[in-house]
């Protein structure tokens, strides 16, 4: 019995681990992520159906430290709505790098009926961490008020002001930018990144705008998420400008291949050709086709060969010093010929100055399609446009439970 148990905790351990990594992938669709999360939520089963002996083993991950122990232990511990088992979960996981968001998955995990208690119970700690993980899962449920917020937005904890101020623009709180214009100034970069983030979404503001085309202040893990908002908030010419300052400097060459897809204008398409001939910029420009075009390189046979003697990631040589894991692994190899011979053939059917998102116009009821079929990537663009073009709607979470999402766009759930 200890064997299943540990098999079934350890198999869930790893599946979480594995879903965030799913959630930004550019070959996984929702259909992926719902099979993902019901294998997920299968091994959660199997560790309800042992009750205390499961927690017991539970109880013994959190003393291992792993962020995929936390996760599964706290949705137990949440779900049992025992204080006693919360608290054990939550020391554990304050302690650990990343246990705070496992505590935020967890609660998202959870349906919004039993998580939303345990939020609110959390916004009435003493610890801005546990604090601001009050905030986060009632964000991700899209359920964080206004006042809820505002009262965040001044705490001076800087990491909670940032959660809050994200929250949002996650939330479509048009009225409370206002409230937030101050902040566009501040020291901590992170919260200068949130409220720029969500100006940006509910306004187009300019000086948020400009936040986030600074990118030599943005820290690396807010850059991408900053650039794809900035590029789908700029006008069209504003945007190819700056997309053709970013390809002219060496260390910029890669933001400015994902950027040509962010502005979806297909007078862009002939340079993102050119740079398929390069190895480093290959597959990430052939990405960017085809969130403007809706090719998919592989299934359109439009794919070639990884170039002789290229590596991007780790080797097995000890003396190698390049231990980053290789960005585009996911994507497939284009052949700029056939690229090329393909748009040769379909490039009437595009409209410079329009701006398209996997082939079609960006209308409403296209992006709504895209939340629907699209890859998480191509989600993640339609959820940004859908918020841009209905003010004070909330922006649709493309990382909550697959499940939950397939519910949400009516689409018959796989579990």
């Amino acid at each position: 019995m200890d064997y299943v148990i540990d098999q079934h905790l350890e198999e869930a351990s790893f599946l979480w681990l594995h879903r965030d990594g799913a959630l930004h992938a550019p070959h996984h669709a929702l259909v992926d992520l719902a099979r993902l999360d019901g294998r997920l939520e299968a091994h959660l089963d199997g560790l309800r159906v042992y009750g205390e002996q499961a927690w017991q083993r539970c109880l013994d991950a959190l003393g291992e430290g792993g962020v995929g122990g936390i996760f599964a232990s706290a949705v137990l511990a949440f779900e049992s709505k025992d204080p006693e088992r919360i608290e054990k979960v939550v020391q554990a996981a304050i302690t650990v790098e990343g246990g705070v968001d496992s505590l935020v998955s967890a609660l998202e995990w959870l349906p919004i009926t039993d998580s939303e208690g345990h939020a609110r119970q959390f916004l009435s700690r003493k610890e801005p961490a546990l604090r601001r993980v009050g905030i986060a899962a009632l964000a991700v449920h899209r359920r964080a008020d206004a006042q809820i917020l505002l009262d965040a937005i001044v705490d001076p904890d800087p990491l909670l002001q940032a959660r809050a101020l994200q929250s949002v623009g996650e939330m479509g709180h048009v009225a409370l930018v206002r409230e937030m214009q101050h902040f566009l100034s501040a020291e901590d970069d992170d919260v200068r990144f949130a409220v720029a983030w969500s100006t940006a979404l509910l306004s187009g503001e300019v000086r948020a705008l400009a936040v986030l085309e600074d990118i030599n202040r943005l820290l690396p893990r807010n850059r991408s998420a900053g650039l794809e908002l900035l590029f789908r908030r700029l006008s069209n010419d504003s945007a190819r400008a700056h997309q053709q300052q970013l390809s002219r400097t060496p260390e910029t060459f890669r933001l400015a291949a994902t950027a040509a897809g962010s502005i979806g204008d297909p007078h862009i398409v002939p340079w993102l050709i050119e740079q398929m001939r390069k190895p480093m910029l290959a597959r990430v420009a052939g990405e960017g086709f085809s969130t403007i075009t809706g090719v998919h390189i592989s299934n359109d046979k439009l794919e070639g060969k990884q170039p002789d003697g290229f590596n991007a990631g780790p080797t097995d040589d000890p003396e190698d010093e390049n231990v980053e894991m290789d960005p585009d692994e996911n994507l497939p190899w284009p052949d700029p010929e056939l690229v090329q011979k393909w748009w040769d053939k379909n490039r009437g059917q595009f409209q410079n100055g329009t701006r398209y998102l996997l082939g079609k116009p960006m209308t409403i009821e296209w992006l709504q399609q895209v939340l629907r079929i699209g890859r998480q990537r191509q989600r993640a663009a339609a959820a940004l446009e859908l918020a841009i073009r209905q003010p004070g709607t909330p922006l649709f979470n493309v990382a909550a439970p697959g499940f939950r999402q397939q519910e949400m766009l009516g689409i018959k759930p796989f579990r």
